[in-house]
């Protein structure tokens, strides 16, 4: 996470997202990085409040701050949620705080959150086929994964972040932007399959356990980190 190793704070989570996580990263892709950091805890007190997101493009590198990674995860928001769920080898940084975050990974989780966020994702994939045709398969290639991961996740309350089948989703992306219309049915749907199927997960996240877990960090960093 070379951007952000001179500024304060602690990287507790940090792994490979995106494309090549997906199995999707062709030659002239980019390697995407995420990660959960904390910040002393006073310094979340005072007038000059610290930056909760740090993001690079060289490398690409987007960094939470714990409080506000976990406000995305309560709000099943699909990028931050792979976070949770990634392969083993992929995980760059995984600190003790990192990886309870990691075993309390479904208590972030609710049947309608997750539902609405992560078709709400891929209508916004939907928008955009007509508006770049040099993006159009890129967009369609991630509308299928939306629709495919969150389904999964809702029906039966495990995602996984590995396709097993990544040449069937390039199919996808090249026939649909040939054709956007064509993504219309599969997104109704999946809507569909949504409405008609009963959730593995919960109606509520479990906000206890994720509170326990950033008052354990702001304990931790309550100056500047474990220890001082």
């Amino acid at each position: 996470m070379e951007p952000f190793n001179n500024e304060p704070g602690t990287v507790l989570l940090a792994g490979v997202v995106g494309s090549t996580a997906y199995g999707l990263a062709g030659p002239e892709s980019d390697v995407d990085r995420l990660g959960v950091f904390s910040v002393p805890t006073l310094s979340l007190l005072g007038l000059d409040a610290p930056a909760l997101s740090r993001v690079s493009t060289a490398p690409d590198v987007t960094m939470h701050e714990a409080g506000k990674a976990a406000r995305l995860l309560l709000s099943a928001n699909p990028t931050v949620t792979e976070l949770l769920w990634l392969p083993a080898d992929i995980y760059e940084q995984r600190g003790q705080l990192g990886a309870e975050l990691i075993e309390i990974r479904s208590a972030f989780l609710s049947a309608a959150r997750v539902r609405d966020a992560y078709l709400g994702y891929a209508s916004q994939q939907f928008r955009k086929l007509p508006g770049r045709p040099d993006r159009a398969a890129k967009h369609a290639r991630h509308l299928k994964r939306l629709l495919d991961q969150g389904f999964a996740l809702y029906a039966t309350g495990s995602l996984t972040v590995r396709l097993d089948d990544p040449d069937s989703y390039r199919a996808f992306g090249e026939r649909t932007a040939a054709d956007p219309e064509s993504a219309r049915p599969v997104l109704a749907d999946v809507q569909d399959r949504f409405d008609r199927t009963r959730s593995a997960l919960p109606a509520e996240p479990d906000r206890d356990r994720v509170q326990d877990w950033l008052l354990r960090v702001r304990n931790a960093f309550w100056i500047s980190g474990p220890g001082s």
